[in-house]
């Protein structure tokens, strides 16, 4: 029996669900997540764990086969976040798999942008006679991955510039002191933006002011598994176009992978950093700085979905300018820093037509500080 548009978009709400526990460890893969239902109800779940195991389709039939509900697989309905893949990756195509446990019908949230799939994992399914149901929540479904989505689109990582500043926009005194703005809550989630990040970029004037690590710290997640998602360090990028930084800096001494980024050909210097197991790129722009936007294209093809800029005004003004940025997260702490204290983008704007736009997605309480979640509207 066919299910009913609301049975579809509960049982979907649900696959949304599990998909979002992919959040922190199936990158540079896409969360996804599915649910089997029979008669009306439930039978099986599943959702893409991490990049190289299983899918989401396949770990849902072995819950199946695992609960008991073997014999009911035939004639299910799939509820699926992402259409079933149909190639072969690390993993075997999902759509093989639906095929042969012969369930009735698949409901879609949204087409697979891949172009490795791009619709023919629906293809394969109706050709076996399976009926096909596409685009229920799929908004949902597209906010989710909406860095995968953007990789596959475009050709580009969705970046998230995050931002801490006084309630006079202000985001470190003048000397470069910045720690700490905000309270404990914002740096908690931070930590956060960092694990579901794949990449995060910082600036040399930041590592030579803070010396800042970037990495992921189990301790400050505050999240289940917090020390199995700790394990996956994202690529920390250090874009320092003079070669100004210190060899003593504690980010060229992190295990994990780091990408230092240079607009200098110090061959000396890049060899010697590059003997530290710190990889050294190379990528001149203008005024003998780092070209941000082939930076950017060189992270999607290292497949990095999303990318977290963490950066002083210089740096994240460049990017605002270059319209790089997809998003922007700022964090407003309780106090004045004062007139001489650092403005949060280094924009030198002459004129109210020179006004850059943005549109306030969402304003909420995190501790003692504010946050703002706002969408650069570029013209």
């Amino acid at each position: 029996m066919t299910s009913s548009f609301s049975q579809h978009t509960a049982f979907m709400a649900r696959a949304i669900q599990l998909a979002a526990r992919g959040l922190y460890t199936c990158s540079p893969n896409p969360r996804v997540g599915c649910v089997l239902v029979k008669s009306g109800q439930i039978i099986a779940q599943g959702w893409h764990q991490k990049a190289g195991e299983k899918h989401a389709e396949v770990n849902a039939l072995a819950d199946a086969l695992s609960g008991g509900f073997g014999d009911d697989i035939k004639g299910a309905t799939a509820y699926v976040t992402l259409e079933p893949c149909s190639h072969h990756g690390r993993t075997p195509p999902c759509c093989n798999a639906l095929i042969k446990a012969e369930v009735a019908e698949v409901v879609i949230a949204m087409q697979d942008p891949n172009p490795l799939v791009a619709g023919e994992g629906i293809k394969r399914l109706q050709a076996a006679g399976i009926k096909v149901v596409c685009g229920v929540l799929e908004q949902e479904a597209r906010a989710l991955n909406s860095g995968f989505i953007k990789r596959m689109e475009q050709g580009m990582p969705l970046l998230r510039c995050k931002m801490a500043m006084s309630l006079d926009g202000r985001t470190a005194m003048a000397s470069g002191e910045s720690q700490w703005i905000t309270g404990s809550a914002a740096r908690k989630e931070v930590q956060r933006l960092r694990a579901q990040s794949c990449a995060i970029i910082t600036g040399i004037d930041s590592v030579l002011l803070d010396d800042s690590s970037l990495t992921v710290r189990a301790q400050e997640l505050d999240l289940p598994e917090a020390e199995l998602i700790a394990q996956r360090q994202p690529l920390r990028v250090v874009v320092d176009s003079a070669l100004r930084i210190p060899l003593s800096a504690k980010i060229l001494k992190q295990s994990g992978r780091t990408l230092l980024v240079t607009a200098n050909q110090n061959e000396n210097l890049q060899r010697v950093i590059s003997q530290r197991g710190v990889e050294v790129l190379c990528l001149p722009g203008k005024d003998k700085r780092v070209d941000l936007q082939a930076l950017m294209k060189y992270l999607a093809e290292q497949q990095c979905n999303e990318v977290l800029l963490e950066a002083g005004a210089r740096l994240a003004g460049s990017a605002l300018q270059a319209q790089l940025i997809d998003e922007l997260r700022i964090y407003m702490a309780p106090l004045l820093m004062g007139s001489e204290a650092r403005p949060l983008f280094d924009l030198p704007l002459q004129t109210m037509a020179d006004k850059m736009t943005l549109k306030i997605q969402q304003i909420r309480a995190v501790g003692d500080d504010w946050c703002i979640d706002a969408l650069p509207q570029y013209h």
